[in-house]
């Protein structure tokens, strides 16, 4: 499995925002400090507050703000909402799929199996688990 950028900057951008605590937290600086660009980040930022993670607030002196706190904010919600789709092989998409071996073969469902062990794994965390109690991230991150 391999997540897509805009996961990957999705669950990053929440990361920052979880080590920041309840302030606000620019979209200028999660861009300066992961070096994204922050055209993108805006649009994963509006993204992530449609689906129920970010608060915004807009005008001068606005910003993000988790919408929940971070242990009620499970990794394997944010990939779901965040991954265009899991179609990791061309059967998984029957609207697309050519593949001429689709009848006899088993592929398909251990690929399946393996997929929904990837999220189960990913459901047994959360944002907290990632960022709680963790001083080298924060250092790294959010620097004194």
């Amino acid at each position: 499995m391999r997540l897509t950028s805009y996961s990957d900057y999705s669950l990053r951008l929440l990361m920052y925002v979880a080590l920041k605590g309840p302030g606000l937290v620019t979209i200028q600086e999660v861009a300066d400090t992961y070096g994204i660009s922050k055209n993108h980040l805006m649009k994963i930022a509006f993204d992530l507050g449609r689906h129920g993670f970010l608060e915004t607030v807009r005008g001068r002196g606005g910003g993000l703000r988790l919408a929940r706190r971070p242990e009620k904010i499970g990794l394997g919600e944010i990939v779901r909402a965040t991954e265009e789709d899991f179609n990791i092989v061309e059967c998984f998409d029957p609207a697309t799929n050519t593949c001429s071996i689709i009848k006899p073969c088993r592929l398909k469902g251990a690929l399946s199996r393996a997929l929904n062990a990837y999220l189960a794994v990913l459901d047994e965390y959360t944002l907290a688990d990632l960022t709680a109690r963790n001083s080298a991230l924060e250092k790294l991150l959010i620097p004194a």
